[in-house]
């Protein structure tokens, strides 16, 4: 029997994983003595794989994490201060659902971003819709709307992502339209929509790094009281790594 119109069929049809788990059954022996049906429950097997990887795929392209992390790496064993609980909560990923927040704090260098990073591809991972913004970038694409008169259907786009991780939130300082713009992205996902936030700067100092008196209240009221917290402490990871790389004698 010809097999190649059959494979091009399967993939003339986008049944990519069929195609795959077709050409897997014609080199495996063993599988000719299975019944028709356990065969083809194991073609519709690998063509739900390749469809969830394909899903997964787009779904981490269009996040644009800024880091490759992911939950099963993190590293627990250095001191700086991650709590069992608070980790487990916020690992859970059950507060993406709840449309929760989580706020991530600490100095530089201790895995604030890592961590964010790898709860976002987690949260990939399940099928949630994730973007991540340093908090620059997010700066330089809310002028670029503006220029191009595209304000409000940037907004819409955030307003519909599950999971929105603003990264480095506090390093410099923010413009009046800046802080009416992200309390407007704040406020379109107030109860809706969960937001990650990394900075190096203690909650209890965010409202005086806003400014305005009245746009902090508003921005925080909506950010802070509905959210679960990593407080970050110790030394730079960094600056560790390459301490030990500088006097790992070489071979």
């Amino acid at each position: 029997m010809l097999h190649q119109p059959l494979f091009d069929q399967l993939h003339a049809l986008r049944l990519r994983g069929m195609a795959a788990g077709l050409e897997h059954q014609l080199t495996t022996p063993d599988v000719a003595a299975l019944s028709f049906e356990d065969r083809f429950a194991l073609l519709l097997q690998h063509e739900a794989h390749d469809r969830k990887a394909q899903r997964l795929g787009q779904r981490l392209r269009w996040a644009k994490l800024s880091q490759s992390a992911c939950l099963e790496d993190l590293d627990t064993r250095t001191p700086r201060g991650l709590q069992k609980m608070a980790l487990a909560q916020i690992t859970d990923l059950g507060w993406i659902r709840e449309h929760l927040n989580v706020l991530i704090c600490g100095p530089t260098g201790v895995g604030k971003s890592w961590i964010a990073c790898a709860i976002g591809q987690a949260a990939c991972r399940i099928d949630h819709s994730v973007r991540f913004y340093r908090m620059p970038r997010l700066i330089d694409e809310l002028t670029r709307a503006t220029a191009m008169n595209n304000r409000s259907s940037f907004f819409r786009g955030l307003a519909k992502v599950e999971l929105l991780v603003l990264d480095d939130f506090g390093l410099a300082p923010l413009s009046e339209a800046t802080r009416r713009d992200l309390l407007e992205i704040i406020d379109d996902r107030y109860d809706k929509q969960s937001t990650l936030i990394t900075s190096q700067l203690p909650v209890e100092q965010w409202h005086a790094y806003l400014g305005d008196p009245t746009l902090a209240d508003a921005i925080l009221d909506r950010l802070v009281h509905n959210s679960h917290r990593l407080n970050l402490t110790g030394e730079s990871m960094r600056k560790k790594r390459t301490t030990k790389n500088a006097t790992t004698p070489s071979n």
